[in-house]
């Protein structure tokens, strides 16, 4: 990728979040002979990561020749190409033709609504969070709750989204000793981000949750749930909710309450 998203596994702080402005103009990167990134900015900010979702959908609008793969990152956007086709100097005009009239329209997004489960067992690292951000579970809760994230990228796992922004009274370091094993479908913090682990693997973000929904099921028509560009927000459930809630899934009976973004 072009750039290092804030991996669950390290034991640093996340990248900063910040609102700040952002570049005027993208930057054009070299990734080697088969690669170009086009940077917006040098933050994680919403408005940088939808300048890339937008120029992501006008490059997927135009089948350029030569593209291979685009692969959307907080900050910027790496096109994937086939030197045999078409070159950089000849992507960079195209792209920069593209910046120039590319639509306030982000393509296909959806806005989903996903139970979570904060209590007991589903949440072994409450305490520690509540201590170190000097709240209860109710106000750390309703913190989670209340935000709308944004997926600013997918990676890390298949169908792992990075999610953001959390106030700032969730910019947390990420746990001291990362966990050998972590659930799959646990919901954890660090950094003013959200992840779901969508795999159980080692992690080392602090788990304050565990959804009862699969963000990949290799079973599924479609394995992976969420794009970026989408938007969740998470839905406070208690502990027994929480294993009706995955019978259903497991039973293949249980609906995703979703919607359609309008631009």
């Amino acid at each position: 990728m072009g750039e290092a998203p804030s991996n669950p596994n390290s034991g640093n702080r996340s990248t900063a979040m910040t609102h700040n402005p952002t570049t005027a103009e993208p930057v054009f990167l070299s990734a080697g002979d088969t690669a170009l990134v086009v940077q917006f900015g040098e933050v994680v900010d919403r408005e940088v990561n939808r300048r890339v979702a937008r120029l992501e959908a006008a490059v997927r609008s135009q089948d350029l020749a030569g593209i291979v793969d685009l692969v959307p990152t907080f900050r910027s956007l790496m096109i994937h190409y086939d030197p045999l086709v078409t070159g950089q100097e000849d992507l960079c005009s195209a792209v920069t033709e593209l910046l120039r009239h590319t639509p306030d329209v982000e393509g296909h997004r959806r806005f989903w609504r996903i139970p979570v489960c904060y209590e007991g067992d589903q949440a072994p690292d409450m305490t520690q969070v509540c201590a170190e951000m000097g709240m209860s579970p109710a106000e750390v809760i309703e913190g989670h709750a209340a935000t709308v994230f944004d997926v600013f990228m997918m990676g890390f796992l298949p169908g792992f989204p990075y999610l953001g922004i959390l106030p700032e009274a969730f910019d947390l370091p990420r746990r001291r000793e990362p966990r050998v094993k972590v659930p799959a479908r646990s919901i954890s913090v660090a950094g003013r981000q959200t992840t779901v682990y969508t795999l159980e693997c080692p992690g080392g973000w602090h788990l304050i949750g565990r959804t009862p929904v699969d963000f990949y099921d290799g079973d599924r028509e479609d394995p992976i749930l969420v794009a970026a560009g989408d938007q969740i927000q998470f839905i406070p459930i208690s502990e027994p909710e929480y294993h009706e809630t995955r019978r259903a899934v497991e039973q293949r009976t249980y609906e995703i309450d979703q919607a359609v973004i309008d631009e």
